[in-house]
């Protein structure tokens, strides 16, 4: 049987750890009912991970000796609020939590809803204006 490097253990423990952070309740909070209004909070994850290790043999050491061994992991995580949907009825908002964009996707995303908004009202018009001017046929027809 080959004996476990403690290596092997080290980066296993940190890597756990790292996975009982990473949870889809992390991301998405829990709502937060109040009144008729539902919020529910959004948040960035950051992480990182790092670790390494040495046995400090040499070339004279007899393999049934027992190796040296110096090591070392680390992990990091950062969890920023980004953003709170607000529920109210039919309705769902965005609402972000600083009004600074770091990156393009950011940017996306806090737009997002005025876009949809503003197409969802063309669109409205659009079919307003559709049906004033079927009116408008079926009056002169008559």
């Amino acid at each position: 049987m080959e004996k476990q490097h403690p290596l092997n253990e080290l980066m296993g423990t940190a890597a756990e750890k790292i996975r009982t952070l990473m949870d889809a309740n992390t991301i998405i909070g829990e709502p937060i009912q109040t009144g008729e209004v539902t919020l529910i909070p959004v948040s960035r994850l950051s992480f990182g991970f790092a670790g390494g290790g040495s046995d400090f043999s040499t070339k004279h050491q007899k393999p049934e000796q027992e190796n040296h061994f110096g090591g070392g992991s680390g992990a990091s995580a950062k969890v920023e609020p980004v953003a709170f949907l607000i529920v109210h009825g039919d309705s769902v908002k965005l609402l972000p939590v600083s009004q600074s964009a770091m990156t393009t996707v950011d940017r996306v995303v806090e737009v997002m809803p005025e876009v949809v908004d503003k197409i969802t009202e063309f669109i409205e018009k659009q079919l307003n204006k559709q049906e004033e001017i079927q009116e408008e046929i079926q009056e002169e027809t008559l």
